[in-house]
C-alpha cells in the first residue's frame, strides 16, 4: 500500500467518510438478515418490491436455462440474444416509441449518451444535483459543460442564451426525481427551452421509471395535457431499481437508437446483459402495466410519511415521491443517527459528501410497495426517540 492511500482512508474516517460493504445474508426485501440479526430495511431502491418477486425469478430461471447466465460477447459480436430483444420491443411499446436499446447498467446509458450526444465545441447544460453518471458523462464528452442551479429553470435560461450560441449543439441534462432529495425536475420548462433553445433534451427517469404516472412510465407521464413531446427529448431509466432487475434502457425514435448502437463505446465494447436479468426485467414491465395498486400503494404511503414528519414540525421540502431525506448535516452526525436506528432494528443509509454537497449530510429514508404504515409507524417513532433533534426535509430547505 502506498502512503498516500493510508493517508486519505486516515482521513476520511476522521471526517466520517469512510465507507464499508454491508454483509447481508438474506434476499433484498423489506427486511434483511445483517450480522445475524433482523432488521426492517429502508435502504433499497427496490421501490416496487419486485426484486424478489417469484414471476421474475421463474422469468431469469427460464432464460437462464436456454441462454445460460451471461451473453458472451457485446450485442455487436454475438450477445444480442433473444431476451434482450424481446424486452427491447417490450419497453418500446410501454413508453410508446419507436424504439429502445439496454445497456449492462443505467450508469453505462447515462455515459453512453452524453458521451454520443456532445462532443468538443458542443455544450452541455446541468443541474448541478445530477446523478454522478451523468456528471462523469458530461467530463468524458469533451464538451463545454455549463452547470445549473438545481431545479433553476430562470438560471437555465440565462445560460443558455450567454453560453450556447457559441455552441455547434446545446444539450440539457437532468435526473428527473433527484436520488438523493427525492424532489422533481421542472420538466414542463426544460422542454419549453429546449425547444426555444434548439436543444436535445436527456431526462434520466432511474427513480420515476414504474414509479410515477398512471402508467408507470415516469415523470413524463405527468406532463399537462397537450404538452409538446417532440424529438428533442433523449430518455433513459434503469431496470435496476423499481423494475428489480439489472440493467439501463433508452427509448426512443428509431434513429437515435441506431445512432447509438454505431456510436456509444458503452454499448459497443462491452457485453451484453445477462439473459437472466433480461428476461426477468421484461417480465417486470409486464408486472408494472398489469399491477397499478403497486405504485399507488407506495405513492400513499410516501404521502403518508411526508404527512406525519409535516406533523411533527419537520419540513420535507419539495419531496414528491418514495425518496424522503433527513438532513443531519454533518457526516458524523449522519453516521451517528442511524447507528442509533439500528439498535433499534431498523436500517437507514447514511449519505455523505460527495455523494451529497458538504454540510448536507442525511438519512435516505426508501419506501417500497412492500412496507406498511405500520412499519413507517415504527420508523417514525424510532426518528423521534433517536434524538438529538435533526432538521427533515431537502437540502432546497437552505
Amino acid at each position: 500500500m502506498t502512503p498516500w492511500m493510508d493517508d486519505d482512508l486516515c482521513e476520511r474516517r476522521r471526517r466520517g467518510l469512510y465507507r464499508r460493504r454491508r454483509p447481508i445474508v438474506s434476499t433484498a426485501g423489506v427486511r434483511v438478515v445483517l450480522r445475524g440479526r433482523e432488521f426492517l430495511s429502508f435502504a433499497s431502491n427496490d421501490y416496487l418490491n419486485l426484486a424478489t418477486d417469484a414471476r421474475l425469478a421463474r422469468a431469469a430461471a427460464r432464460a437462464a436455462r436456454h441462454y445460460g447466465c451471461g451473453a458472451g460477447a457485446s450485442p455487436l459480436v454475438s450477445g444480442h440474444l433473444p431476451p434482450h430483444r424481446a424486452l427491447e420491443r417490450a419497453l418500446a411499446r410501454w413508453e410508446g416509441t419507436e424504439s429502445a436499446l439496454v445497456l449492462s447498467s443505467g450508469f453505462a446509458a447515462n455515459l453512453a449518451l452524453v458521451g454520443t450526444l456532445a462532443d468538443r465545441g458542443d455544450a452541455v447544460f446541468s443541474d448541478e444535483l445530477n446523478h454522478a453518471s451523468l456528471i462523469d458523462g458530461c467530463r468524458l464528452s469533451r464538451a463545454a459543460v455549463h452547470v445549473y442551479r438545481h431545479a433553476d429553470a430562470n438560471h437555465l435560461h440565462d445560460l443558455l442564451g450567454r453560453e450556447g450560441r457559441a455552441a455547434r449543439r446545446r444539450l440539457i441534462v437532468s435526473d428527473t426525481v433527484f436520488s438523493m432529495d427525492g424532489d422533481c425536475a421542472p420538466l414542463a420548462a426544460l422542454l419549453d427551452l429546449a425547444r426555444r433553445h434548439d436543444c436535445m433534451l436527456l431526462i434520466d427517469e432511474a427513480h420515476a421509471t414504474g414509479v410515477l404516472g398512471e402508467h408507470g412510465r415516469g415523470l413524463t407521464d405527468l406532463l399537462p395535457a397537450g404538452t409538446p413531446v417532440d424529438d428533442c427529448l433523449v430518455k433513459m431509466g434503469t431496470l435496476s431499481k423499481a423494475l428489480g432487475s439489472q440493467g439501463g434502457f433508452v427509448c426512443g425514435r428509431r434513429l437515435l437508437i441506431d445512432w447509438l448502437v454505431n456510436h456509444a463505446r458503452p454499448y459497443i465494447f462491452s457485453t451484453a446483459l445477462a439473459p437472466p436479468c433480461a428476461a426477468a426485467a421484461r417480465r417486470a414491465v409486464g408486472v408494472v402495466q398489469e399491477e397499478p395498486v403497486r405504485r399507488q400503494r407506495l405513492l400513499g404511503l410516501s404521502a403518508y410519511l411526508r404527512e406525519q414528519l409535516r406533523g411533527a414540525g419537520r419540513p420535507v421540502g419539495r419531496v414528491c415521491c418514495q425518496i424522503v431525506p433527513v438532513i443531519v448535516g454533518d457526516a458524523r452526525g449522519a453516521m451517528e443517527l442511524s447507528a442509533r436506528l439500528e439498535e433499534r432494528g431498523l436500517l437507514v443509509p447514511a449519505i455523505r459528501p460527495p455523494s451529497v454537497p458538504e454540510g448536507t449530510a442525511r438519512l435516505r429514508i426508501s419506501l417500497t410497495a412492500g412496507h406498511t404504515e405500520e412499519d413507517v409507524g415504527r420508523l417514525l417513532d424510532a426518528l423521534s426517540r433517536a434524538g438529538p433533534a435533526c432538521r427533515t426535509g431537502t437540502s432546497a430547505d437552505g
